[in-house]
């Protein structure tokens, strides 16, 4: 018999079983398409969530990384924020002085940079000419350093020297935002603008950075500390300190290093309570991820529930198919196919369909997932991991979804097939 002899060549064999099975899916195009839409929604469920998940994780990295990545910074007053059962520390304390700041810059020895900023007004116009900002500009006091520790690039132009530092000079650096909205066209660099009521030289653009926390990163006003001490003056100006480790694995080491420092500079008895706040730039970030951890379980489990009732889909319409093929399979048999190559016959059948849903089920669930992504600046997620799950557990809905059918064929009876109508 000739399915005899092939069955003695396992690789002709194979070929032979997948090309039937193919030709049986073509035979009954409409009813493989519904079963792998099945599979499809299946696994776009479970992709897509895990996939927005990791973007969500992604992006609270970008954005909580506002002040700079790997930086702490000292300051008197924190957030008050209730995340779960965790909260933010959010106490406030007593104001940090210019003297305390600037004596903590001169004695920190660790290998770091260090710099130093004060808010002149949260709520400020800036003005170039007969253009004028939203009056929601923070114009910010800062050194020389400040841009490396809160993680600002400049787009073009200079940073802050020395000489501009101590000479107070009337210069400043604006955000990308600002100055798109009062130069529209005009190159801003050696431009004057209004603050206040003082007149600033544009030394600097910033690179486009982004918000985060209602905070206005491309809307900023960076000029020297000096000068706002000078022409912003007020009772109990405070101060924060920026501090970037030169590398990311002394960050630890930097902040307890800091706090001991900074508690000799306050004065603080070891007894006594340290009456500053150190918040690291990803602190808030890795609160809100712990809490995202069990959303992830909660979403896998309703994806594979969701995948479950696919798998559910698949077997029936195999068992449809399989009553349908009756008289197939009895033909089949007395031609001399075993039980065996019969059983494999189904079984390709149902693991094909179930790859390729899960194929179209791993595009569309990225895509669905990186929704967010796709109209905004952050990073597109592709979920290497998510996607090999998917491929995995297709496989292995198909292969349980299809074994009960496929037994089920390779047991008829080929005189009882044979007389089916």
């Amino acid at each position: 018999m000739v399915l005899n002899k092939i069955s003695n060549m396992p690789g002709v064999l194979f070929r032979e079983n997948l090309k039937v099975a193919l030709q049986a899916i073509r035979a009954n195009k409409l009813r493989g398409i519904l079963t792998v839409i099945i599979i499809a929604f299946g696994i776009t469920a479970l992709v897509g969530i895990l996939t927005a998940i990791d973007w969500i994780k992604s992006s609270l990295n970008e954005q909580f990384t506002f002040m700079g990545a790997n930086t702490f910074t000292i300051e008197s007053r924190s957030m008050n924020v209730q995340i779960g059962n965790q909260r933010h520390r959010s106490k406030n304390f007593s104001y940090i002085s210019y003297r305390q700041s600037m004596e903590f810059k001169e004695k920190f020895s660790f290998p770091a940079d260090v710099s130093i900023s004060t808010r002149a007004s949260s709520t400020a116009t800036v003005e170039y000419k007969d253009n004028e900002s939203h009056p929601n500009v923070p114009i910010i006091g800062t050194d020389e350093n400040y841009l490396i520790t809160a993680g600002y690039k400049l787009f073009e132009g200079r940073n802050f020297n020395l000489n501009d530092i101590e000479l107070n000079r009337n210069v400043a650096i604006i955000g990308s935002d600002l100055a798109k909205n009062i130069f529209k066209e005009v190159n801003p660099l050696g431009k004057i603008i209004s603050v206040s009521n003082g007149k600033y030289k544009v030394i600097g653009i910033l690179e486009k950075k982004g918000s985060s926390m209602g905070g206005t990163g491309d809307q900023v006003t960076l000029i020297p500390y000096t000068n706002v001490r000078h022409y912003f003056s007020k009772p109990r100006m405070n101060y924060e300190i920026n501090v970037k480790p030169y590398s990311p694995e002394l960050l630890e080491a930097a902040t307890g290093e800091a706090e001991s420092l900074f508690r000799i500079i306050r004065g603080l008895d070891v007894k006594d309570e340290t009456d500053f706040n150190i918040s690291q730039s990803d602190q808030l970030a890795k609160m809100f991820i712990e809490n995202l951890e069990l959303v992830t379980i909660a979403a896998t489990i309703i994806g594979i529930i969701t995948l479950f009732g696919a798998a559910i889909g698949l077997m029936n319409i195999m068992l449809v198919s399989v009553t349908e093929r009756t008289r197939e399979i009895g033909v089949r048999k007395a031609l001399g196919a075993k039980a065996g190559i019969i059983k494999q016959q189904f079984l390709f059948e149902a693991v094909f369909i179930g790859q390729v849903g899960g194929i179209i089920g791993i595009i569309l669930g990225m895509l669905t997932g990186n929704f967010m992504a796709i109209f905004s600046s952050t990073s597109f997620i592709v979920p290497w991991a998510w996607m090999l799950l998917g491929v995995s557990i297709c496989f292995v809905v198909g292969i349980l979804s299809g074994y009960y059918p496929a037994v089920k064929a390779s047991r008829l009876d080929p005189i009882v097939s044979l007389r089916y109508e």
